[in-house]
């Protein structure tokens, strides 16, 4: 073999594995070197999960260290800041614990910690079909409608009395009846204003209280004008089809005039003919006297026969 060729091959060879050798070195260089991160913090995560009205213990939290930068704003650095505070919102495992999601120390157990500054929370009873079927759950929003008799109408009115109310909590309590036995009654507990509370109460003392769902995302207020049961069946409105009328026009409308009087017709006077004399008898007629016709060829004679007349016995003279 060419010992030229071989010289070349030998250089070549040995080039290749100094350069590899120097990019490995730069590479391994490049991709090892870590930044070191000096800027740490300390930050209370959950040590497990903590739903709304639990007060946070010491076995509920634990401190992690991240970096200042990647730390959540609102967070605590010592357990000690969140210890005894009642929890206003689901924190799950290893989230952070932030001011926002709990409650001041002595503001509570329950619903009350939940409950802004300047609000109220009512509970109302609801039927079976609202309360206990599961369809209303705490964070929906509904409207609350009313079904009573307005004072001075003898008229049955459904009027919308509150709307878009954050409902806080919804389930079933167990009450006695009137003979003392436990009953299912279901309850919610609705977040208002202490106006709205007032009008809330004052309706479920009044009529019957019916809560109607809306979508979360739905905040415009509908201007409704309440239903009588007159306008439901139409008799006060425009026919099938018509208009429907209000129970404020129908308050406000003048009631229809009377009838008039439908009179007998007279009867005249009833006249009593004056008593009729009884007839007078007349005397019998003369005895007419019987007539013999005697005829005789051409001779006619008649002869004159006097009736016999009958004494006071009745014989015949």
């Amino acid at each position: 073999m060419d010992r030229r060729f071989l010289t070349v091959l030998g250089l070549s060879l040995v080039f290749a594995l100094v350069v590899s050798s120097v990019f490995y070195q730069m590479s391994s260089k490049a991709g090892g070197k870590k930044p070191e991160v000096t800027d740490l913090r300390d930050v209370v995560i959950a040590a497990r999960p903590l739903s709304v009205g639990v007060t946070v213990k010491a076995g509920d939290v634990k401190v992690i260290k991240l970096p200042t930068a990647q730390a959540p704003k609102g967070s605590f650095a010592k357990p000690e800041d969140v210890l005894d505070r009642p929890v206003i919102s689901n924190i799950l495992l290893d989230e952070p614990l932030l001011e926002g999601r709990l409650a001041q120390r002595g503001s509570g157990v329950g619903l009350a910690p939940i409950i802004p500054v300047g609000m109220r929370a009512v509970t109302v009873r609801v039927n079976d079909v609202v309360g206990v079927a599961g369809f209303v759950l705490p964070g929906m929003r509904v409207d609350v409608l009313i079904t009573g008799e307005p004072p001075g109408a003898e008229i049955r009115v459904t009027k919308t009395v509150l709307q878009n109310i954050l409902v806080l909590s919804a389930g079933a309590t167990i009450q006695t009846d009137q003979m003392g036995k436990p009953v299912n009654a279901p309850n919610v507990t609705l977040l208002v204003t202490p106006a709205q509370a007032e009008m809330l109460t004052l309706a479920g003392n009044e009529g019957k209280i019916q809560l109607v769902l809306r979508n979360g995302g739905d905040q415009n207020i509908e201007k409704t004008e309440g239903l009588s049961v007159a306008s439901l069946y139409g008799p006060h409105g425009k026919g099938v089809g018509g208009t429907r009328r209000s129970y404020d026009d129908l308050s406000a409308e003048e009631p229809p005039a009377p009838r008039p009087r439908i009179r007998p017709a007279p009867v005249a006077p009833v006249v009593v003919a004056p008593p009729v004399a009884p007839p007078v008898a007349l005397p019998p007629p003369a005895p007419v006297s019987d007539q013999i016709i005697a005829i005789r060829g051409i001779e006619k004679r008649v002869e004159n026969v006097s009736p016999k007349k009958a004494d006071d016995a009745g014989r015949i003279q």
